[in-house]
């Protein structure tokens, strides 16, 4: 109980994602806050380009829809780095591994 507490506390929230999707999601800001780098770094490679843009723009739209999927696999990570910390047992470990784009 007192790890899904502090995964709330101090997990991502949905408010701050989509402002940053709002108004940073095409330079990929939403993304890195998430913990997707790696596509956060195209994003904001593909914005700066002429023709990238345009593709950018387009996921930009999708990821409205992704954003949930995405903090819930950041929230999975965050709760499996509590449980190992405080030196638990997983409670989780009999089910498959949780891996977002």
């Amino acid at each position: 109980m007192l790890i899904e507490q502090r995964v709330t506390n101090e997990g991502p929230s949905a408010g701050a994602a989509y402002l940053l999707w709002f108004f940073l999601g095409l330079l990929g800001a939403h993304r890195f806050y998430l913990g997707k780098v790696g596509t956060g770094l195209v994003m904001l490679i593909l914005t700066i380009s002429v023709i990238g843009l345009f593709i950018t723009r387009i996921w930009w739209l999708i990821d409205a829809f992704l954003i949930p999927d995405m903090m819930r696999g950041k929230r999975a990570e965050l709760r499996k780095l509590l449980v190992v910390s405080a030196g638990g047992v997983n409670p989780y470990a009999h089910l498959p591994s949780y891996h977002a784009g």
